[in-house]
């Protein structure tokens, strides 16, 4: 079993996060982590599950403007042009067999507000013929910039397992 971790981070929460449901994979499967400067398009590996995640920016997934906001708020991003959005777009559409989950982080504070950029980038997958094996989730930071909350890089490495877990137990039902 092979997962693809593919992130985009801005102030490296989302990184963080990656990492921890990367490690949380690989108790039961092998993973690739990528940065979504760097990760494939089209996808010419054979993996069992994609895992996507970003940031949320203005209740969706980054856009240029908001990347360079981030920029001049402090982030570290080398190349604005492109984030998981513009990553999705060049994906081909079609019928995948590969699992797909996607997470985002957020600010705690409005976390009940609409929109997020786990929630678009599964509908845009969605849309591609992937297959979401769970419910895109959220993860908290304090502010724009960081830190995480409390206990969030624990619930990512929960996560990524049972996502692992998850697509595993499909595999071996099929």
């Amino acid at each position: 079993m092979k997962a693809l971790v593919v992130y985009e981070s801005m102030f490296g929460n989302t990184q963080k996060v990656a990492e921890a449901v990367a490690g949380g994979l690989r108790r039961h499967m092998e993973v690739q982590l990528v940065p979504v400067g760097r990760a494939p398009a089209p996808l010419h590996q054979l993996v069992d599950l994609i895992v996507v995640g970003g940031p949320t920016h203005a209740f969706s997934m980054t856009r240029e403007s908001t990347r360079a906001d981030a920029v001049r708020q402090g982030a570290a991003a080398p190349d604005v042009s492109s984030g998981i959005r513009e990553w999705i777009d060049r994906l081909q559409p079609g019928s995948h067999s590969e699992g797909l989950a996607t997470f985002d982080t957020r600010v705690a504070k409005v976390r009940h507000l609409p929109g997020s950029a786990a929630k678009a980038a599964a509908k845009h997958l969605r849309r591609l013929g992937y297959r979401p094996v769970e419910q895109p989730e959220s993860f908290l930071v304090q502010d724009t910039t960081g830190p995480l909350l409390p206990g969030e890089l624990e619930r990512a490495r929960s996560w990524g397992e049972s996502l692992a877990l998850k697509v595993g137990s499909q595999a071996q039902a099929t």
